[in-house]
């Protein structure tokens, strides 16, 4: 008899000593939010190079800083005179560490949308480019980088928005003093409001959890005494600014983004381009995009020969790019979205047109979108003239959001829910878990069975949409958003069977089994149920609580019993 399964998965210590930042180690909490903060300006001799990195102790490879100069300043073409504000994402260099680590009490309370990036940083940059003759180009560039790997999107550009002009002023003594402030700053905690002071304003946040229910309001208002910056959101966008020229394709572009198509965005500067990825990329959520993206990308990129090659198929990402040479490099791309400046045709915004892919020759290509894709599901055209309807009564961009986010959440829930209650319908009956045997295991899933469930239990229950729900199950079978999906909920089932395994054996007799037993049995028993604790202690696993306490008295109950010379080298190990 078996009481338990054997393996166990190994980690890293340092893994478990970074699990969510030792407080006493130097900048623990202001890493908690920020990798560091660069200063990026333009030398005459060297071209964009990196003027401060601020903790100086921060290590960046040669191939980041590298990426980072280059991706902090607009592209030539895009001609941003004044202040422009833009984000970029960018792969780590290979072989290094983070301080964060997967299991990290953060990433496993937080949306799946809104956890730590492990293999990218992101950056959010505030760039000022003004006329300047003592200055011998004429023009003071300078940019100012927050570097993060979490996609709190708003939250930074409001802080940037309050420390990048003061920092143009007054330069170094700032930056140290706001960095500063951020490593007094509580932790993010998923579920918690926080305040969080910083030059004389107090930002005052809600960090989601994943317990939060879709769609629901972010935060509430807070008693008049206090007076912070409330910011209603810490990563959401302004959807309806962003869509506001692609409002009649939004069904295209969603379907394009549940499936992992590669895409590119052409915009006529960074903000416009990183606005538009990151707003595609979130028009899937509470679903996590699981393909590579990046809000802006230029020629420079250490990525650009591999996502340009001819010899084979374009890889599953979203490159936003503002460089006209991209439109001769991306022409065997299967969709290009390019936007051009908001033009009003009467007092609707221009919509862009779908275009053939031959149509996009020159330089000069109008806007439009050239693909030859062709939507599984049919147009909300309630929604599209709900929208329209809005611009001629001049409704406020956030409420156009928020009716184009609940839209978009509805359509992503219609075709998720199936797949979710289907998964359910895989994982053993609870009754089947038993204290003597190792966890049953989870079905396998099967595309086929879960094709058969449609009929009766399929999106229509939830969709107005009509049109081939199946073939876009089908297509999205192939798609690494499928399998990003999959693996996270067999993950998350597998934990729960763990879980539920503990609590059966907590109210097991245990040291009635042991009664009849040799010692050989009861060491291997006293072993395995050692080996289970410690694995749900280091996963973090979410048992009611009190199991693991308990458990951990009856080993001690179950030793005791044991002749002492046992009892001494059980201790010792």
């Amino acid at each position: 008899m078996d009481p338990f399964d054997n393996s166990v998965s190994h980690r890293n210590e340092t893994e478990d000593a970074a699990e969510s930042g030792d407080s006493r180690s130097p900048w623990a909490r202001f890493s908690s939010w920020l990798d560091c903060v660069c200063v990026v300006t333009f030398d005459l001799e060297l071209g964009q190079a990196i003027e401060l990195v601020y903790p100086h102790d921060v290590k960046l490879t040669e191939k980041e800083k590298t990426s980072i100069c280059y991706l902090s300043f607009p592209d030539s073409y895009s001609g941003c005179l004044g202040d422009t504000q833009f984000s970029f994402r960018l792969r780590q260099s290979v072989g290094r560490r983070g301080s964060w680590f997967g299991e990290d009490a953060y990433n496993r309370d937080a949306p799946v949308t809104l956890q730590r990036e492990l293999a990218h940083f992101y950056g959010y940059v505030y760039f000022r480019q003004v006329k300047d003759v003592s200055v011998k180009r004429g023009y003071f560039q300078k940019s100012l980088v927050l570097v993060s790997r979490l996609p709190y999107i708003h939250l930074f550009h409001t802080l940037l928005q309050n420390i990048a002009p003061e920092y143009f002023e007054k330069l170094e003594p700032c930056l140290e003093a706001v960095c500063n402030e951020i490593d007094q700053w509580p932790s993010p905690v998923p579920g918690l409001t926080l305040n969080l002071p910083v030059m004389g304003v107090v930002l005052q946040v809600r960090i989601p959890s994943k317990t939060d229910k879709p769609g629901g309001s972010p935060l509430k208002q807070a008693p008049k005494e206090v007076s912070p910056t409330m910011l209603p959101t810490i990563h959401e966008l302004d959807l309806f600014k962003c869509f506001q020229l692609v409002l009649i394709h939004l069904q295209m572009l969603w379907e394009l983004m549940l499936l992992g198509e590669p895409v590119v965005v052409m915009a006529p500067s960074p903000t416009v381009s990183s606005e538009t990825v990151l707003a595609l990329v979130s028009s899937i959520a509470p679903l996590k995009y699981c393909c590579d993206y990046r809000p802006y990308f230029t020629i420079h990129d250490s990525e650009f020969r591999e996502y340009t090659t001819r010899t084979q198929a374009p890889p599953s990402v979203i490159l936003g790019v503002t460089n006209p040479f991209f439109v001769k490099t991306f022409q065997c791309w299967p969709h290009i979205v390019r936007l051009g400046e908001l033009k009003m045709s009467g007092d609707l915004p221009k919509q862009v047109k779908v275009k053939k892919l031959a149509k996009l020759k020159t330089l000069d290509t109008k806007p439009g979108i050239y693909t030859a894709y062709k939507t599984f599901l049919h147009k909300d055209k309630v929604l599209i003239k709900r929208l329209l309807k809005g611009i001629q009564r001049k409704r406020p961009s956030e409420v156009q959001t928020a009716i184009l986010r609940r839209h978009l959440l509805e359509l992503t829930q219609s075709f998720i829910i199936p797949l979710e209650r289907y998964l359910a319908s895989l994982m053993p009956l609870q009754r089947s878990v038993t204290p003597w045997k190792t966890p049953p295991q989870i079905r396998p899933f099967s595309q086929e069975e879960f094709m058969g469930t449609l009929d009766h239990a399929g999106p229509q229950l939830t969709s107005v949409l009509k049109g081939d729900w199946m073939g876009l199950y089908r297509r999205f079978f192939r798609s690494p958003n499928f399998d990003g999906w999959y693996r996270l909920r067999h993950k998350e089932m597998t934990q729960k069977l763990e879980c539920l395994h503990l609590e059966v054996v907590c109210d097991a007799d245990l040291l009635g089994w042991t009664k009849d037993k040799s010692e050989v049995e009861i060491v291997d028993l006293i072993l395995k149920l050692r080996e289970k604790l410690m694995k749900a202690r280091r996963q973090q696993l979410p048992v009611k609580e009190g199991v693991l306490d308990k458990l951990d008295g009856y080993i001690q109950t179950i030793i005791s019993s044991l002749p002492e010379d046992l009892q001494t080298v059980l201790h010792r190990h």
